[in-house]
């Protein structure tokens, strides 16, 4: 009997490198979570989401050969990244002093049920890009699959208010 005859082998797994990532990262978000507390849970996936917000900036605008990002630029990059990881985002609303995008399919799939820290990669990836390129950003995770929602709204705002603003601020540099 060869490797490939065994009933191991022949087994229909649902188990591949992305389905292990996805649930590896739900685990991890949810031990965060039921450890440290959701608040400490989402700071934590802030410092990832910071890092891979500045990485995937500097990708885009090499390849796109710009110093800094358009506003523009700025709302087809975080449709297109989204894209690229399975997201399905748009955008709802654009102008001057916001970008609002929505959202029917979350990257992480069904392993985001639950776990609303993990939106924290959402929130800095995008506002680490905004700010990156405009000095500043404010996102506001109105509506999230992770909470239970039917999708998700994202509000990016590029203008520092008067009053404190009530989701995270980002600022570039």
């Amino acid at each position: 009997m060869t490797v490939s005859d065994t009933p191991v082998d022949q087994a229909d797994m649902p188990l591949n490198r992305d389905v292990f990532l996805r649930s590896l990262l739900r685990e991890l978000a949810g031990t965060l979570e039921d450890v440290v507390g959701l608040e400490d849970a989402s700071g934590y996936i802030s410092i990832v989401g910071a890092s891979i917000g500045r990485q995937i900036d500097a990708a885009y605008k090499s390849e796109i050969n710009v110093k800094e990002l358009s506003r523009d630029q700025i709302a087809d990059v975080l449709v297109d990244l989204k894209r690229r990881i399975e997201g399905d985002f748009y955008i709802i609303e654009a102008d001057e002093t916001k970008i609002v995008l929505g959202n029917n399919a979350c990257p992480f799939g069904r392993y985001v049920d639950g776990r609303p820290s993990l939106c924290m990669m959402t929130s800095n990836v995008f506002g680490t890009i905004a700010a990156e390129n405009l000095g500043y950003a404010n996102v506001v995770i109105e509506e999230a699959i992770a909470r239970g929602d039917a999708g998700c709204r994202v509000v990016v705002n590029l203008v520092q208010p008067d009053k404190t603003p009530e989701g995270r601020e980002y600022f570039g540099g």
